[in-house]
């Protein structure tokens, strides 16, 4: 046989929850922003906050602004550099050739010594 309780999940002092025992809420102030794909956001900010001028858009993800007619284009992605390229960047192909060069000679010496076994 169970025994039950009438207030099991409640916590002591629990009751009724609404505006009375909350207050009044704040006053809210609606703005639209507008996206490149042609979604538009509304969030709500308080009556007396900032409103800021751009917003990422929840669904896309991409920027928003407050005017519709010219959203915000798409910020552009750059495409992944390899170590390679980065190094290319650094180094002109002459200074890459004596560089190896220099690490080629090193390393001959070293297999020459005997320090390196390959």
């Amino acid at each position: 046989m169970a025994v039950g309780s009438a207030i099991r999940g409640s916590r002591v002092g629990a009751g009724p929850m609404g505006e009375a025992e909350r207050g009044d809420s704040a006053p809210r102030l609606y703005v639209s922003y507008f996206c490149s794909n042609g979604h538009e956001t509304r969030p709500a900010f308080a009556a007396d906050a900032t409103v800021p001028a751009e917003w990422d858009c929840p669904r896309c993800g991409l920027p928003a602004n407050l005017d519709a007619e010219n959203p915000p284009p798409p910020p552009r992605i750059l495409p992944y550099k390899t170590h390679l390229a980065y190094v290319k960047e650094r180094r002109s192909d002459s200074e890459a050739a004596e560089i190896l060069s220099e690490a080629m000679t090193d390393l001959r010496a070293r297999r020459a010594a005997g320090e390196v076994i390959y």
